[in-house]
Order: C-alpha cells, then sequence, then structure tokens
C-alpha cells in the first residue's frame, strides 16, 4: 500500500493532512481516496479538466511524474507518493 505525503505548505489549506497509506492503483484513483479523507484537497491540486495544476507536483520514490494529463505514472504498492505545492515570490 502507497504512502502520500503532503508538504507543510499544503497544511496551510487543509490543516488536517498528515501521511496517508492509499489503496488506489493508480495516481487518479489516490487522488480521489485523499479527497474522501481531505474533502477539497482534489479540486485543490487538479484543474477542471482532471489535469495537475502548475503549482502543483507529485513525485513517486523521488522522482517527478511524466503524465501530468492522465495522471498514469505507475507507482510500487509500498510506494511514497509526495504532492507539494509549488512556492513562488521573493
Amino acid at each position: 500500500m502507497p504512502t502520500v505525503k503532503f508538504t507543510y505548505a499544503l497544511r496551510r489549506f487543509f490543516p488536517t493532512l498528515r501521511d496517508t497509506p492509499a489503496s488506489g492503483r493508480t495516481l487518479k484513483e489516490v487522488l480521489t481516496e485523499m479527497d474522501q479523507v481531505y474533502p477539497g484537497v482534489k479540486t485543490y491540486l487538479l484543474d477542471e479538466q482532471g489535469r495537475l495544476r502548475q503549482h502543483v507536483n507529485i513525485f513517486i520514490d523521488g522522482t517527478i511524474i511524466k503524465d501530468r494529463t492522465l495522471l498514469s505514472d505507475p507507482f510500487p504498492e509500498t510506494g511514497e507518493i509526495y504532492i507539494m505545492q509549488a512556492l513562488s515570490g521573493g
């Protein structure tokens, strides 16, 4: 079962975020599952077409995902899915 980890910056918007085990077999399923646990997080991460928003990055075992549209990147059963918000400013 993969573990989903969130950056501290995302906790500003979703204070209850924690490292969370997921049973989804695809990244899209995992994000739907996270939205059930943390309502609204999927809308924050994905745009109206279901694509990953520009300000969000997802890493699987330390490697950034390649498919930001269909979210089809594979992940191992015991992998770590790390979701982070891109930060900007000076």
